[in-house]
């Protein structure tokens, strides 16, 4: 039989496990309450931040850099679009300037055309970019060419065509325009990297090593640019279905024609624009888009490195032999 004591005890217990449930429950809906204000705020903050910013996009006419342009001026945002082929910039114009998904006001695209791999050209460029509005609140640095070949089969005039495309024209026109954000002690640089500019995979070298020149290069000015509150955003997204690989220059510098089962397999270009803007919007400094796997594989380089080499190698011997087979 149950004593008296015992079900006072047990009465006891009850209660405060009333007690405690009704106390926690206020608490926990606060927090849900408190986080999802927080989360409202962040939103409002991104939209204002972005609305009516000059955003400048270099690579503007394909792939990723045409569906940023998309969001960007759904957003709200004053665009110069940049790229090599005018007919194609004008094309993207018309197309924006006739869409209508918007709840924001949106304003008519500018273009400027040059060849980023051209010095000379960049210098032009850059006074026509400030013409369009007076200022430049964001640069996307996302044009870029991608490679395929082996290191001793590649030319050295292969690896610096793609150093020129992916690294050399982006800090040259970065530079370009920092002298008029720093006078304004205000604006944002965004380099489009890859997964492959904190890891590198087997024949991609030349392309892996103008992603990590480009990773060193923005890390850098990040901390530099702190003191006149420039905010400097690296976005390395894993493998995107965009017709990059087909545009990839080979070992003897050629175009590779192909479109790899990664890239065909890769996340939408689109998908991709959404997260460039929530992160832009966000002011983050450094960003991974990639699955699992590749997220793992720059932990793995780091933690594990000799592990790391042995896949790498591994995957090496793989793809060599599935190409003489």
């Amino acid at each position: 039989m149950v004593t008296e004591a015992a079900r006072k005890s047990l009465l006891k217990v009850k209660i405060m496990d009333f007690i405690t449930s009704m106390a926690i429950l206020p608490l926990l809906f606060g927090c849900v309450g408190v986080f999802g204000l927080f989360k409202l705020l962040q939103r409002v903050r991104m939209k204002a931040y972005l609305r009516n910013a000059v955003v400048v996009i270099t690579g503007a006419t394909s792939g990723l850099g045409r569906e940023c342009a998309r969001v960007f001026y759904a957003a709200g945002a004053k665009l110069v679009l940049c790229g090599r082929n005018q007919e194609a910039l004008e094309e993207l114009t018309k197309e924006l300037s006739a869409s209508l998904a918007t709840q924001v006001q949106t304003h008519k695209p500018y273009t400027v055309t040059f060849d980023l791999t051209d010095p000379g050209a960049i210098v032009a460029a850059t006074a026509e970019i400030l013409q369009c509005f007076g200022h430049v609140d964001v640069l996307i640095n996302n044009a870029g060419i991608s490679y395929r070949g082996t290191i001793v089969d590649t030319t050295t005039d292969v690896d610096k065509k793609v150093m020129e495309t992916n690294y050399f024209g982006p800090i040259a026109l970065t530079k370009a325009l920092l002298p008029s954000m720093i006078k304004r002690r205000q604006g944002h640089v965004v380099a489009i990297s890859s997964i492959q500019g904190k890891i590198s995979i087997p024949f991609r070298s030349a392309y892996a090593a103008s992603k990590h020149a480009t990773q060193a290069f923005f890390d850098c000015l990040r901390a530099e640019m702190e003191q006149y509150e420039i905010e400097v955003t690296v976005i390395s997204p894993g493998y995107i279905h965009t017709n990059l690989s087909l545009n990839a220059v080979t070992a003897d510098g050629s175009t590779y024609g192909v479109m790899d089962k990664s890239t065909a397999q890769g996340r939408s270009p689109a998908e991709v624009a959404r997260d460039v803007l929530a992160a832009v919007g966000k002011k983050k400094k450094d960003v991974i888009l990639g699955d699992l796997l590749p997220s793992l594989a720059i932990y793995l380089r780091t933690l594990a490195p000799g592990l790391f080499f042995s896949l790498m190698a591994s995957r090496a011997r793989k793809e060599r032999k599935s190409k003489t087979s």
